[in-house]
């Protein structure tokens, strides 16, 4: 009889999680007081095999105190040539500004934005990858005509129930839009923030509530698995079907089709369903929700009226810009 209680504990306790450690909004910033952030990133290259070479692309993940984590993808970056089947892990530790990664597969060095690769017991490399910095292909989209522009800077905080913006003029998280939406597609620009000391849940924690009933999670979860509760994460409901995450302190997109629950009274006679575009690649395509629940924390229940959209606050300092919706 007590778990509901118990599960509403849960769920409270959940909701206030904060970071322990710093957090960094500002990439300069972060570069200048931490040494693990030019380090952590993307890299690709290549790699010789019996066969010949093929491209592999590695994530580097800064976990603090000096500690690494590197997660290599066979044939190339996750949307960029990664088949979603194999990956290889290995942790690794920073001295004098050179990591060394080492698992079954051999060690890695970095240093100086490369990483080099030997097999075990070798010291002839055998592969080579330079760090890179993408972006996704719908950063800076500009709003059509007839759209709606929910936040283009600061003057927009108004635009916002509890709307700030930072000292860069980014809109903070937190807040509600005041206009609502039935049917529409949306775009959001938004950046997780650098907490190396921090993990699961505290570490970029916030997300986009389509409606304010159906969460798109937002969460530094580079190099991370890519969970329903995870970034881009249809939350509680579908994994995406790429974990499309960027580093901490890029620029990053959601552009999400949604079409409302319809009703005939009280009734519920199709479900909603939506699109979820992560960095310019589909993570759900028409996928249908649970037209009789809204996620966790959700401050909309379900119900044919439109809704807002909301950005949660979850104790991190996730920031947001260029935001703008069209009615369908």
């Amino acid at each position: 009889m007590r778990r509901p209680a118990l599960l509403s504990l849960a769920v409270a306790v959940s909701a206030c999680i904060a970071h322990a450690g710093p957090a960094w909004t500002d990439a300069e910033k972060a570069a200048k007081e931490h040494p693990g952030f030019e380090l952590q990133g993307e890299y690709v290259g290549t790699m010789k095999h019996q066969d010949g070479e093929a491209k592999v692309g590695l994530h580097v993940i800064a976990l603090g105190n000096g500690k690494f984590r590197a997660v290599g993808y066979p044939g190339g970056l996750p949307g960029d040539g990664w088949n979603q089947e194999e990956k290889i892990t290995a942790e690794g530790v920073a001295k004098d500004g050179v990591v060394v990664f080492s698992g079954d597969e051999g060690t890695a060095r970095l240093a100086k934005g490369t990483i080099t690769i030997y097999p075990p017991e070798s010291d002839e490399a055998v592969g080579t990858l330079k760090k890179v910095h993408r972006e996704s292909p719908t950063l800076g989209a500009m709003p059509p005509k007839g759209a709606v522009v929910l936040y283009a800077g600061p003057d927009d905080v108004e635009n916002w129930k509890g709307g700030k913006a930072d000292e860069a003029g980014h809109l903070q998280q937190g807040v509600t839009s005041n206009e609502t939406f039935g049917d529409h597609t949306l775009h959001v620009e938004f950046l997780i923030p650098y907490q190396p000391e921090d993990k699961g849940q505290g570490r970029g924690n916030s997300g986009l509530y389509v409606q304010g009933r159906y969460e798109v999670q937002m969460l530094d979860s580079f190099g991370l698995e890519g969970k329903h509760n995870e970034c881009g994460g249809s939350y509680s409901v579908k994994d995406p079907d790429v974990n499309m995450a960027f580093p901490p302190l890029s620029w990053q997109t959601y552009d999400v089709e949604y079409t409302a629950a319809k009703f005939e009274g009280d009734k519920m006679v199709s479900a909603p369903r939506v699109t979820v575009k992560h960095n310019g690649v589909v993570v759900h395509k028409d996928v249908e929700l649970p037209g009789n629940r809204s996620t966790t924390a959700a401050p909309s229940k379900p119900g044919p009226e439109p809704g807002p959209v909301y950005l949660q606050n979850h104790g991190n300092p996730v920031r947001y810009r260029n935001i703008w919706a069209v009615r369908k």
